[in-house]
């Protein structure tokens, strides 16, 4: 090849490249979102507009740089799995999933698509990443509680009704994390340590959450403490509504519930959590690998107490919850 040649052949490697360049910087990156709860819920709305608007700050708004498809699974396993599918079948940049089971099922359909979880207990038990410093694979994110955590919902519960001598804990195996077994264990040990004689109660439907809560509430003493997962979530309402009708004070792991008329929540700031995932999802689009990006957690827990709730228990809230709640709803 003569120097003219060689030369004009450069030049148009030079332009291929600065178009190809010139594409990728104008295309458009897709962000699937696998939303656990259902499309009606505000909470559900508001925790997705909290990502959206943390994104936006980083530089991707939506139409001009990004696309967000959204799809709400109302912790239907059916749905989960295939509303998944169409999100793959999009080929998304990354997909932010909200919970176990909607980054389980995510995990099924792909081993190459970056996932960002969020509100996931037990990530490595899950089989989601290899450590939490190095996750390796294709899936990071945040994890919202360690296994530990019932003790302190136990320590709570007494501390609001000191006449609490039994409590049942509440949760569906099917969407818990390793089926309640990740937090039944310290569940279990809190309350005996506070002569409290624990019950496994696990549901699967609103009439067993009914039912539930109506055979704890058949003797003295009774209480609830409402396990961390998205089944438990979703059918808040349903807890909160039977809760009320067999009159048994019920601590719960996010602030929606009191939000929503529960006794009292002691957990994690979700909304934060969500804003939280999209620097990692910013990242991401400008090239980062999730092997690389480290599982992080909470740095903010909350106290939110219901005090109308409570003085339909009859509990006299004491001084040193009141204190140290970060909010109290009248």
């Amino acid at each position: 090849m003569n120097r003219r040649a060689f030369i004009g052949a450069l030049g148009a490697v030079a332009a291929t490249s600065s178009l190809k360049a010139r594409e990728e910087e104008g295309r458009l990156r897709r962000v699937g979102v696998l939303m656990l709860y259902s499309d009606g819920d505000p909470v559900g709305h508001a925790r997705l507009e909290a990502f959206e608007e943390s994104l936006e700050k980083l530089g991707w708004t939506v139409g001009r740089n990004v696309n967000i498809e959204v799809r709400w699974c109302s912790a239907n396993a059916e749905r989960t799995q295939r509303f998944a599918k169409e999100l793959l079948a999009w080929q998304p940049d990354v997909i932010v999933t909200t919970s176990t089971p909607t980054t389980e099922a995510v995990k099924r359909e792909t081993r190459t698509i970056p996932i960002v979880f969020t509100v996931v207990s037990d990530p490595i038990g899950q089989g989601f990443v290899q450590s939490l410093a190095r996750p390796g694979g294709n899936i990071t994110g945040f994890v919202n509680f360690e296994p530990s955590m019932p003790g302190k919902w136990i320590d709570l519960l007494k501390e609001i009704d000191p006449q609490v001598v039994r409590a049942a804990c509440l949760f569906n195996p099917d969407t818990a994390p390793d089926g309640g077994s990740y937090f039944y264990r310290a569940f279990d040990a809190a309350a005996r340590d506070k002569a409290i004689t624990p019950f496994v109660n696990p549901v699967r439907s609103n009439a067993e959450i009914g039912s539930a809560i109506s055979a704890v509430s058949h003797g003295p003493g009774a209480g609830l403490v409402v396990m961390a997962d998205s089944f438990m979530g979703v059918h808040r309402g349903a807890v909160i509504d039977q809760a009320a009708r067999y009159r048994v004070p019920a601590v719960y792991p996010f602030r929606s519930a009191p939000a929503d008329g529960g006794l009292f929540s002691y957990g994690p700031d979700i909304a934060e959590m969500y804003r939280e995932i999209a620097p990692y999802v910013d990242r991401i689009l400008r090239g980062a690998q999730p092997s690389g990006l480290p599982v992080q957690a909470p740095t903010k827990f909350e106290l939110v107490i219901n005090l109308k709730t409570a003085k339909s228990l009859g509990l006299d809230v004491p001084a040193t919850l009141l204190t140290r709640a970060d909010s109290l709803i009248e």
